[in-house]
């Protein structure tokens, strides 16, 4: 039985927000965890729990820049935009 003709029911921009979140958990987990997940929350502090430090900042920066094709500018290098998946996710949103 093929499910290629059934469509989600959700709204195409929920799937993306969904790809968007995973898509930056993945780059996380993979350079900055080692592989492991350790049960990392959508609200977790990278700074505040040792995830990444500045330098891996830059890191996320020229990732984000490089996958979304977006420009990141200096006044945007705060937490509120990139402290935690959520806050990731929300400041795509409002860049793409």
């Amino acid at each position: 039985m093929s499910y290629d003709n059934i469509k989600s029911t959700e709204p195409e921009h929920v799937n993306a927000k969904l790809d968007n979140m995973e898509t930056v958990r993945d780059f996380i987990v993979d350079n900055f965890l080692f592989g492991e997940d350790n049960n990392l929350e959508n609200h977790t502090s990278f700074l505040e729990n040792g995830i990444i430090d500045s330098t891996g900042i830059m890191e996320l920066v020229a990732f984000l820049e490089a996958t979304y094709r977006i420009k990141i500018l200096d006044d945007e290098l705060i937490p509120e935009n990139l402290d935690s998946l959520e806050n990731v996710n929300s400041f795509l949103k409002r860049k793409i």
